[in-house]
Order: structure tokens, then sequence, then C-alpha cells
């Protein structure tokens, strides 16, 4: 049943399946809506938690527009729908919210156990030349700034196509219908263009504050980045030692949540079971 929480600016709709047992707040990437974690959920409600999947500002079923869509300002919203559920909380971010949740667990250590970053954007990023070698990553970057420059839903839809490398999931149709509809809502392309221009300089500055563990997840295929792997070691390094671990999942792209969610469980729930411990 979809809630609404309502902050300055604007109203969040969320979901929250399961409990009682520890929070874990899910918070999805731009051009995207809570249902990305609608195979992830059933496998964290079964194994004890209670999950809320939050729709952030300007996308799914929350408010259109916001003023503005950075990082520190989805922190924000995050925080307060962990406050107003009665935290603290595990924050799982993908992509943009991977930013968001690093930024949020620097603010407010008390109400954030762990961090799980999938795919995240949680530095400012940097073109070198040896990336362009990667011609999917030179395809994945062509798309993904059509869309967020120009505002092409077009251009999104052929990122997806990159984002999500060999076999499709098999309810991909009814997913990529699903998200064309919603970004061509009143508002919904306006929040993606927004997300898409703003820089990561606030949660890679967040990093070296992060007091509890965190878990980054890469998908080996990912066209974001030429290396996914080497950006996946760059968030751990900038983060206190000893804090972070990374899984690699082979053959996944941007969304591995969506493409394997048995994967991305088989690697999460272990590191919430030590999280609980």
């Amino acid at each position: 049943m979809t809630e609404h929480l309502t902050l300055d600016g604007g109203t969040l709709a969320y979901e929250v399946t399961g409990g009682p047992g520890p929070l874990v707040v899910l918070a999805h990437g731009m051009g995207d809506d809570r249902q990305a974690y609608r195979h992830l959920v059933p496998r964290l409600v079964e194994a004890g938690y209670r999950v809320a999947a939050v729709d952030l500002r300007g996308c799914g079923e929350s408010s259109a527009p916001w003023p503005s869509y950075s990082r520190t300002d989805i922190a924000g919203d995050l925080l307060a729908l962990v406050r107003h559920l009665g935290g603290p909380a595990v924050l799982v971010g993908h992509s943009i919210s991977g930013g968001a949740v690093t930024v949020a667990a620097a603010r407010a250590p008390e109400l954030v156990t762990a961090l799980v970053e999938l795919t995240p954007f949680t530095r400012k990023q940097a073109i070198a030349l040896r990336d362009l070698r990667s011609a999917r990553f030179r395809r994945g970057m062509r798309h993904l700034l059509g869309a967020g420059l120009l505002g092409s839903v077009g251009q999104w839809r052929k990122y997806l196509d990159v984002a999500y490398p060999g076999a499709n999931p098999a309810d991909w149709q009814q997913r990529l219908d699903h998200v064309t509809a919603m970004l061509g809502e009143p508002g919904r392309m306006a929040a993606l263009k927004g997300m898409g221009t703003t820089p990561a300089t606030d949660a890679g500055a967040a990093l070296p504050a992060v007091r509890c563990p965190v878990l980054v997840v890469q998908g080996e295929l990912d066209p974001d980045w030429a290396d996914p792997r080497a950006e996946g070691e760059a968030v751990l390094a900038e983060l206190p030692a000893g804090l972070g671990r990374l899984v690699v999942l082979e053959g996944a792209g941007h969304y591995p949540h969506h493409q394997v969610p048995d994967a991305v469980a088989d690697a999460v729930l272990p590191f919430l079971a030590g999280v609980r411990a």
C-alpha cells in the first residue's frame, strides 16, 4: 500500500513490507521508481527485515517538480523517512542514490547502521582517454548524456538497452513500458535531467566521514564505467580503512537488483546478517 510523507518542497511516496525487524530503506536511481526493487524485497522480508521502498523526489508516485535534485537533497529525504518510520535503518542506494546514502550516513550516523551501494555514483567522475577504448562505455555515455542533457525518453530507452547486457530479465518489456510511461508524466523527465546534471562532489566529500559498514556492489559489464571494478575499489579507498567491501557480479550491468536479483540478495543478506549480529 502506498503511503506518503510530506516534506518541504513536495511529497514522497513509499511502501513498507514485512516487520517487525530491522528497517531497510531502498532508494532507486534516476529515471526509475521503487518497483525496480520488486524482486529483491521478498528476499529481504523473508530474511526478517522491515523493508521500505521509496520513490525519489520527482519519481514514481512522489510529487513533481522539486526545487533541486542533488544527492544531498535526496539524502535529506531519506533521513526524514527513516525518522518517520522509527529508525535507525540500513540504507540501500542505487546509482545516484548510492551517493545520496553516503551523504546521509555522514550527516546522521545515529540513523544509519549500514550502507549498500549498488553501482553507485558516489565520486566525481573524470573521463580519461583510456576509458574511451571501451565501446560499451562510449555507447552508454552517449545515450546517458542524450537523456540527461536533452531530456530524451528515446535516448533513455537506448541507454537502458546498454545498461542491461546479455539476456534481458523475463519482465523486461513490462518494465521498459512502465518506465517510459512514467517519464511521460509532467515533471518526471525534468527530475531525470536534474539528477543527471548534478555532480557527485557532495557524496565524494562525505566518504571519509562515513562510520558504518559499507557494501559496494558493481556489475561487471556496467557501461557507466570503463572499469567498474576499479570504480568500486576507488569508492572503498576513500572510506575509512576497513569499513567497506566490494562485490563484482559477473555478467551484470547497471541494474543488478533487477537483472540478477538473486545474486544481489546472495551478496547483501550475509552482509546484513553480519551488521545485525
